[in-house]
Protein backbone atom coordinates (compact mmCIF):
# COMPACT_ATOMS: atom_id res chain seq x y z
CA UNK A 1 0.00 0.00 0.00
CA UNK A 2 1.45 3.69 -0.94
CA UNK A 3 0.71 6.22 2.00
CA UNK A 4 -0.82 8.98 0.74
CA UNK A 5 0.99 11.41 2.41
CA UNK A 6 3.42 11.19 -0.38
CA UNK A 7 1.32 12.88 -2.56
CA UNK A 8 2.27 16.59 -2.04
CA UNK A 9 0.76 19.62 -4.03
CA UNK A 10 3.61 20.11 -6.26
CA UNK A 11 5.60 16.24 -6.12
CA UNK A 12 6.15 13.10 -4.81
CA UNK A 13 8.91 12.45 -1.72
CA UNK A 14 9.06 10.76 1.38
CA UNK A 15 11.09 8.94 3.54
CA UNK A 16 13.44 6.07 1.56
CA UNK A 17 12.90 2.76 2.97
CA UNK A 18 9.83 3.83 5.05
CA UNK A 19 7.30 5.66 2.08
CA UNK A 20 9.31 5.18 -0.61
CA UNK A 21 10.62 1.27 -1.73
CA UNK A 22 11.88 0.24 -4.37
CA UNK A 23 8.26 -1.53 -5.03
CA UNK A 24 6.43 1.87 -4.52
CA UNK A 25 8.46 3.89 -6.81
CA UNK A 26 7.86 0.40 -9.27
CA UNK A 27 4.16 1.25 -8.76
CA UNK A 28 4.35 5.37 -9.12
CA UNK A 29 6.36 4.08 -12.68
CA UNK A 30 2.91 2.61 -13.59
CA UNK A 31 0.85 4.99 -12.55
CA UNK A 32 2.82 7.54 -14.40
CA UNK A 33 2.99 5.85 -17.48
CA UNK A 34 -0.81 5.04 -17.58
CA UNK A 35 -1.32 8.97 -16.61
CA UNK A 36 1.27 9.65 -19.77
CA UNK A 37 -0.65 7.09 -22.29
CA UNK A 38 -4.25 8.09 -20.82
CA UNK A 39 -3.11 11.67 -21.82
CA UNK A 40 -1.94 10.65 -25.21
CA UNK A 41 1.66 10.79 -24.89
CA UNK A 42 4.33 7.65 -25.61
CA UNK A 43 7.38 9.17 -24.08
CA UNK A 44 9.36 10.50 -21.27
CA UNK A 45 12.30 11.46 -20.17
CA UNK A 46 13.98 10.23 -16.45
CA UNK A 47 17.05 12.18 -13.91
CA UNK A 48 18.28 11.75 -11.10
CA UNK A 49 20.23 13.37 -8.40
CA UNK A 50 23.19 11.85 -7.05
CA UNK A 51 21.70 10.60 -3.25
CA UNK A 52 21.76 7.01 -2.55
CA UNK A 53 18.95 5.97 -3.37
CA UNK A 54 18.47 7.84 -6.35
CA UNK A 55 19.89 4.85 -8.66
CA UNK A 56 18.17 2.54 -7.42
CA UNK A 57 14.77 4.17 -7.57
CA UNK A 58 15.99 4.84 -11.69
CA UNK A 59 16.05 0.92 -11.88
CA UNK A 60 12.16 0.87 -10.24
CA UNK A 61 10.51 3.93 -12.22
CA UNK A 62 12.03 3.16 -15.25
CA UNK A 63 10.58 -0.70 -14.83
CA UNK A 64 7.38 0.52 -14.56
CA UNK A 65 7.25 3.04 -16.66
CA UNK A 66 8.62 0.58 -19.41
CA UNK A 67 5.70 -1.76 -18.47
CA UNK A 68 2.95 0.58 -19.74
CA UNK A 69 4.53 0.46 -23.15
CA UNK A 70 5.72 4.34 -22.86
CA UNK A 71 9.45 4.70 -24.15
CA UNK A 72 11.99 6.03 -21.55
CA UNK A 73 14.86 7.97 -21.98
CA UNK A 74 17.40 7.94 -19.16
CA UNK A 75 19.03 11.26 -18.55
CA UNK A 76 21.05 9.64 -16.11
CA UNK A 77 22.55 11.75 -13.44
CA UNK A 78 21.70 15.33 -14.11
CA UNK A 79 20.71 18.53 -12.14
CA UNK A 80 17.23 18.92 -11.91
CA UNK A 81 16.93 21.86 -14.37
CA UNK A 82 18.30 19.83 -17.01
CA UNK A 83 14.86 17.30 -16.85
CA UNK A 84 12.99 20.47 -17.72
CA UNK A 85 15.77 21.27 -20.55
CA UNK A 86 14.81 17.93 -22.01
CA UNK A 87 11.37 18.76 -21.96
CA UNK A 88 11.84 21.54 -24.53
CA UNK A 89 15.03 19.62 -26.10
CA UNK A 90 13.63 15.80 -26.90
CA UNK A 91 10.69 14.58 -28.64
CA UNK A 92 8.98 13.76 -25.08
CA UNK A 93 5.65 14.01 -23.95
CA UNK A 94 6.64 13.92 -20.17
CA UNK A 95 9.34 13.55 -17.72
CA UNK A 96 10.32 13.07 -13.92
CA UNK A 97 13.01 13.69 -11.62
CA UNK A 98 14.48 11.71 -9.22
CA UNK A 99 15.28 14.42 -6.05
CA UNK A 100 15.30 14.78 -2.75
CA UNK A 101 15.83 18.72 -3.77
CA UNK A 102 16.37 20.50 -0.74
CA UNK A 103 14.87 17.85 2.02
CA UNK A 104 16.99 16.02 4.56
CA UNK A 105 18.96 12.84 3.32
CA UNK A 106 16.99 10.21 4.41
CA UNK A 107 13.75 11.92 1.66
CA UNK A 108 13.63 11.67 -1.71
CA UNK A 109 11.30 12.60 -4.74
CA UNK A 110 9.87 12.85 -7.90
CA UNK A 111 9.21 16.09 -9.88
CA UNK A 112 6.53 15.18 -12.40
CA UNK A 113 5.77 16.59 -15.66
CA UNK A 114 3.17 16.24 -18.92
CA UNK A 115 4.61 18.35 -21.83
CA UNK A 116 6.27 20.68 -20.46
CA UNK A 117 3.86 21.83 -17.22
CA UNK A 118 4.78 20.34 -13.95
CA UNK A 119 1.82 18.64 -12.49
CA UNK A 120 0.50 19.48 -9.26
CA UNK A 121 -2.49 19.05 -7.46
CA UNK A 122 -5.69 17.54 -8.86
CA UNK A 123 -3.11 15.79 -11.74
CA UNK A 124 -0.84 14.27 -9.33
CA UNK A 125 -3.96 12.94 -7.41
CA UNK A 126 -5.40 11.19 -10.79
CA UNK A 127 -1.60 9.36 -10.36
CA UNK A 128 -2.23 8.56 -7.13
CA UNK A 129 -6.09 7.24 -8.00
CA UNK A 130 -4.53 5.04 -10.82
CA UNK A 131 -2.03 3.11 -8.42
CA UNK A 132 -4.13 3.23 -5.37
CA UNK A 133 -7.05 1.28 -8.15
CA UNK A 134 -4.46 -0.90 -9.89
CA UNK A 135 -6.16 0.71 -13.19
CA UNK A 136 -2.72 0.52 -15.36
CA UNK A 137 -2.39 0.17 -19.13
CA UNK A 138 -0.29 -2.18 -20.20
CA UNK A 139 2.65 -2.75 -23.14
CA UNK A 140 6.18 -3.06 -23.84
CA UNK A 141 8.01 0.51 -23.99
CA UNK A 142 11.66 0.89 -24.92
CA UNK A 143 14.54 2.45 -23.10
CA UNK A 144 17.13 4.62 -24.66
CA UNK A 145 19.73 6.96 -23.24
CA UNK A 146 19.99 10.53 -23.95
CA UNK A 147 23.22 13.26 -23.28
CA UNK A 148 21.31 17.00 -22.67
CA UNK A 149 24.29 17.73 -20.79
CA UNK A 150 26.08 18.93 -24.53
CA UNK A 151 23.37 20.85 -25.65
CA UNK A 152 22.76 22.29 -22.63
CA UNK A 153 26.52 23.32 -22.06
CA UNK A 154 26.38 24.57 -25.80
CA UNK A 155 22.71 26.46 -25.95
CA UNK A 156 24.61 28.38 -22.24
CA UNK A 157 27.65 29.19 -23.84
CA UNK A 158 25.82 30.56 -27.18
CA UNK A 159 23.67 32.46 -25.21
CA UNK A 160 26.04 34.00 -22.37
CA UNK A 161 29.11 36.24 -23.63
CA UNK A 162 30.96 37.61 -20.33
CA UNK A 163 33.12 40.28 -20.59
CA UNK A 164 36.05 39.16 -18.81
CA UNK A 165 37.44 36.20 -17.58
CA UNK A 166 35.93 34.88 -14.25
CA UNK A 167 38.02 33.57 -11.70
CA UNK A 168 35.60 31.03 -9.37
CA UNK A 169 35.66 28.04 -6.79
CA UNK A 170 33.07 26.02 -6.94
CA UNK A 171 31.79 23.43 -4.22
CA UNK A 172 29.30 21.52 -5.64
CA UNK A 173 28.36 19.95 -1.96
CA UNK A 174 28.02 16.43 -3.53
CA UNK A 175 25.28 18.06 -5.81
CA UNK A 176 25.09 16.77 -9.29
CA UNK A 177 25.74 20.46 -10.94
CA UNK A 178 29.25 19.10 -10.51
CA UNK A 179 28.80 17.02 -13.27
CA UNK A 180 28.54 20.47 -15.52
CA UNK A 181 29.97 23.30 -13.63
CA UNK A 182 33.40 22.76 -14.45
CA UNK A 183 33.29 22.47 -18.18
CA UNK A 184 30.78 25.30 -17.63
CA UNK A 185 32.63 28.16 -15.62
Amino acid sequence: MISPQIFRAYDIRGIVDVDLTESVVTELGKGFGTYIRKHQGQTVSVGRDARLSSEAFRDALIAGILSTGCHVIDLGLIPTPLLYFSLFHLPVDGGIMITGSHNPPEYNGFKVTRGQETLTGEDLQEIQRLIEQGAFVHGEGELSQADVITPYLRLVQEKIHLGRRLHVVIDCGNGTAGVLAPTLI
